[in-house]
């Protein structure tokens, strides 16, 4: 019987796979979309709705749970997944992006980094083996190592020194949770910014630490697409074959599908929840904002093509009125379809790797979703 990391290639269209990742909790069928639900929660949906929207494994958040309702609690009531009621698979970030994007409150050094909470302002202190520490307490089945999230734009000699120091991180989380201790899988992430040579670099030194998955870091941080895509194009492929390999908070539907063509296996977004709360919903024939007055009588669904509860049951007049009256169940039935297109492109994905036709796929959404940043 497998065990939690085997990870089997099932099929390839060229640099795209198609595979599946054995967890604790569950085996992951990829390519593969994770709803975050950063505080143990997908915003405005319940596990019953992710399960029916086709979720396999959700993304939680090491410092937002960590600051509250806290690790030690978490692991009290049982874990995150019987707190939150998610019978499936979890990856929890190790929270390295968050503290990293609090400039002016944290400070770093070769032990970890101080920082301020943005809650109440008291102070606290990641190491690489205290996020090990917190993500075994949450009991996540991927737990993500600590590194620095390097600021887009950030100069040669910084960006070089600052993956020396996540090479050291992440070996010091991988001696914090010796491989084979446990049911928990550990990931290092690859990071170097926009200089392809640091990129190789960081690569090469984390290939050397037995990880059970690599993730491509410090992307979608303020460079172009194009930028994006060149060092996403680069890096990997040279990622190890054999391991599953993850895009960290990368994800329009282009961003996905270009993904999936260079090799990646595993993303996750916030844009899918966040563009549903302000009214812009994904279609199989491009972006909709509902809130547009065009939509105050019409009686069609939002989406002919969509599966999903909102879709099969409510028009858009009915979306648009509720999105405008500010209704709760506005935020819901969007998120619910917004997370549907986005969990089936996935699906889409996967039958087109193993059909050879990734190409056509990409193309077909290319048509109506070209590349570019939300």
């Amino acid at each position: 019987m497998s065990g939690p990391g085997e990870f089997t290639i099932l099929a390839r269209d060229g640099q795209a796979r198609r595979a599946s990742l054995v967890t604790a909790h569950g085996v992951i069928q990829t390519p593969a979309f994770m709803p975050v639900g950063t505080v143990g929660s997908v915003k405005s949906v319940c596990p019953r709705d992710l399960k029916d929207a086709g979720t396999q494994i959700l993304l939680g958040n090491t410092y937002h749970l960590y600051l509250r309702p806290g690790d030690e609690l978490v692991a009290r009531r049982g874990g995150l997944h019987k707190f939150m009621g998610w019978d499936g698979p979890i990856l929890t970030d190790s929270g390295g992006f968050q503290v990293f994007s609090l400039q002016d409150i944290r400070r770093i050094s070769e032990e970890g980094v101080e920082f301020r909470s943005h809650i109440d302002g008291s102070k606290h202190f990641f190491s690489p083996e205290k996020v090990v520490s917190i993500q075994r307490n949450l009991g996540s089945d991927i737990m993500m190592v600590l590194d620095e999230c390097v600021a887009f734009g950030a100069d040669r000699e910084y960006t070089a020194r600052s993956l020396e120091l996540t090479t050291r991180w992440a070996r010091r989380c991988r001696e914090a949770y010796p491989q084979g201790s446990g049911d928990q899988l550990l990931f290092g992430i690859t990071q170097g910014g926009f200089h392809l040579d640091l990129r190789e670099k960081s690569l090469a030194q984390l290939a050397e630490i037995p990880f059970d998955g690599f993730a491509i870091g410090g992307l979608s941080v303020g460079e172009s697409t194009a930028e994006m895509y060149a060092i996403l194009r680069h890096i990997a492929p040279m990622l190890p074959a054999d391991k599953p390999r993850y895009l960290m908070g990368v994800g329009t539907p282009m961003d996905i599908l270009t993904g999936i063509e260079a090799g990646v296996d595993m993303f996750d977004c916030v844009l899918p929840t966040r563009n549903a709360r302000n009214g812009t919903l994904f279609t199989s024939q491009g972006k909709v904002n509902i809130k547009r007055a065009e939509y105050r009588e019409d009686d069609g669904p939002l989406d002919p093509a969509c599966r999903c509860y909102a879709c099969t049951h409510f028009s858009r007049a009915y979306l648009r009125h509720l999105y405008v009256s500010r209704e709760l169940l506005s935020y819901r039935l969007n998120t619910i379809h917004n997370l549907t297109f986005f969990l089936d492109l996935a699906a889409q994905a996967r039958e087109a790797v193993e059909q050879g036709r990734l190409g056509e796929l990409k193309a077909r959404y290319s048509a109506v979703y070209p590349a570019g940043r939300e």
